[in-house]
């Protein structure tokens, strides 16, 4: 159970070893706390879904097994949707249509078909939340990395003076793009290495 767990944190990591659900990714994470509000809701999600699905898997027939996992997906979507928007309107007007969208990220639906339709509703649930952090470390650390150098703060306190210099490209579009590609090159270096000295 160990090993569900962790799958997410590294060796499986949705956002940087699997490259899925990337559009919330590259959109949100222009600040930390807009990456991690994000990746703890799509954890949230993660974690109830796949326990549900794993509960009714014997219950939903194959036929409908995709519609019937959106439909147990879109259900908590809703539930995080709205509690966000009744008691974090600020951060939900952020995030705006990319909580919604949470229904058909691939890492919610892929987890859900992979995993939590062949496994018992604990380990479900422990790779859902493994997944879910891992998705969310990596959500936070793209964010803080485009804050800090995009407008020189972090989880917004401010680090540089007013009229410092700052890399605007950071928080736009392509700033997601540089940002995320140099880590992906990094973790592979790791993992390169991880694998040279364990040979």
């Amino acid at each position: 159970m160990w090993k569900d767990f962790v799958r997410g944190l590294w060796a499986e990591n949705p956002t940087f070893r699997l490259n899925i659900g990337l559009c919330p990714v590259l959109a949100v994470t222009t600040s930390a706390i807009n990456g991690l509000s994000m990746g703890l809701a799509t954890t949230l999600v993660l974690i109830c879904s796949s326990a549900l699905i794993s509960l009714l898997k014997n219950l939903i027939p194959a036929k409908v097994r995709i519609p019937a996992y959106i439909i147990v997906i879109a259900t908590f979507v809703t539930i995080v949707d709205l509690v966000m928007h009744a008691y974090l309107p600020d951060l939900h007007s952020v995030l705006g249509l990319f909580i919604p969208l949470i229904v058909v990220n691939c890492v919610v639906l892929g987890r859900a078909e992979a995993f939590a339709a062949k496994n018992s509703v604990l380990r479900s649930a422990v790779d859902g939340i493994g997944m879910g952090l891992g998705f969310t470390w990596a959500l936070t650390l793209l964010g803080a990395i485009r804050e800090l150098l995009g407008s020189g703060s972090f989880f917004g306190h401010a680090l540089v003076s007013d009229g410092a210099t700052t890399l605007g490209i950071m928080s736009l579009p392509p700033g997601a793009f540089i940002t995320l590609g140099l880590l992906m090159a990094m973790m592979n270096m790791i993992s390169a290495r991880q694998k040279k000295m364990a040979s």
